[in-house]
């Protein structure tokens, strides 16, 4: 199985265009650069999947020779994308993706509902390029090509703000990646490390956390990493080395998060928990 890591950067991207504090300044001046969230799996290294797809999606399929058609053709080996939520820095990317044969999107019911009703992506999309759309449910393996088998857990209820008129549901959840035994687990919408997580991540190899907020109170005491469903990562050091055994890695990033930086004191905290950063283009092979 192979993973690239597309981008690390929560909403926004890290350093973000209209923000000038000290995390994004300090980026500035260290010319570091994450693009927003997002991943590509394949578990044969032919057929490969999106998970999500950010605004910054074309800049990233050109910067990864595997995600280009060989020459002479149209024939990319991206076989579907994977929705983790409907938040606009997972959905956007697809409307440039737009030439493409067809489309397989695979999401909770409540995320294909939310982009069909309140933000009618999918609607646009059906203009250019047949859409195949795939229910995901809680804990149901879905057969992927290439060896792929891939298992939703949901995470939270929590929604986008375009879609807070409708009911709530499934709105985020993680996915969990096997082939030819080995194991991956992302999850960047993480609101609490529950009981069904911990059953999510029994035995994986690799685990892509939610790294949106390294305090709970980052973003000030009136907007708590918590209210806007993130477990910081900070609160998540003592339970990585409470369950020992996976790879944890964090990803998806906010533009104030320290991590962001290459020298920040506070990775020395996460590499204590035995943890790590994702970077943007980092390659897994399982």
């Amino acid at each position: 199985m192979k993973i690239r890591f597309l981008g690390t950067a929560a909403g926004g991207g890290a350093p973000q265009w209209n923000c000038g504090c000290r995390v994004c300044e300090a980026a500035r001046d260290a010319d570091v650069s994450r693009t927003q969230d997002g991943l590509a799996v394949s578990g044969d290294g032919d057929a490969w999947y999106l998970v999500n797809a950010s605004p910054d999606l074309r800049t990233q399929l050109l910067a990864n020779p595997e995600l280009r058609p060989p020459a002479g053709t149209r024939d990319v080996p991206i076989r579907g994308v994977l929705f983790t939520s409907a938040e606009l820095d997972h959905t956007l990317g697809l409307l440039g993706v737009r030439e493409a044969a067809e489309l397989d999107i695979y999401a909770t019911a409540w995320v294909h509902e939310a982009l069909t009703t309140a933000f009618p992506l999918q609607a646009v999309l059906s203009g250019y390029t047949r859409v195949r759309r795939h229910a995901v449910r809680d804990g149901e393996p879905v057969e992927l090509a290439g060896g792929l088998r891939v298992t939703a857990t949901v995470l939270s209820a929590k929604q986008p703000r375009y879609a807070s008129a409708l009911a709530a549901g499934d709105s985020v959840c993680a996915y969990r990646f096997d082939a030819d035994g080995r194991s991956f687990v992302y999850a960047p919408g993480l609101a609490a490390w529950s009981p069904e997580f911990e059953k999510m991540i029994a035995g994986a190899d690799v685990v892509a956390l939610d790294g949106t907020f390294f305090t709970e109170d980052e973003m000030g005491a009136t907007r708590p990493a918590s209210s806007m469903g993130h477990l910081a990562a900070r609160d998540q050091l003592p339970l990585i080395e409470a369950h020992p055994g996976p790879w944890y890695l964090f990803t998806h990033l906010n533009n104030t998060n320290p991590l962001v930086l290459p020298d920040a004191p506070e990775l020395a905290d996460v590499t204590a928990a035995g943890a790590a950063v994702a970077a943007d283009g980092l390659l897994l092979e399982l």
